[in-house]
Formats: structure tokens, C-alpha cells, sequence
């Protein structure tokens, strides 16, 4: 879940980045979120059910 969300985050940060020429610092914070998100991942691994 959280990765799904760190990469769309990524995605649409990338978008604003290049595609629409964005330099608002919103698109940068949605980045830190999404690498963010990312890096909580991957740390706390899959849990066992």
C-alpha cells in the first residue's frame, strides 16, 4: 500500500517536473513524501499474517 502510494506520488511528481514545467514547492514535497513512503517500505519488510 504505501509503496503504490509513494509511487504514484513519484510518478506525478515527474509529470509536474517535466511535462508541465511545475516549479512550485509543492511538486518537491510530494517527492520527499513519496521517497518517503517509499523508504518506510521497504524498511518495515512484509509483515506475516
Amino acid at each position: 500500500m504505501l509503496a503504490t502510494i509513494a509511487l504514484i506520488l513519484i510518478v506525478l511528481w515527474l509529470l509536474g517536473l517535466f511535462a508541465f514545467h511545475v516549479t512550485s514547492g509543492l511538486i518537491h514535497i510530494a517527492l520527499v513524501i513519496g521517497v518517503i513512503l517509499l523508504v518506510l517500505h521497504f524498511v518495515r519488510g512484509r509483515r506475516v499474517v
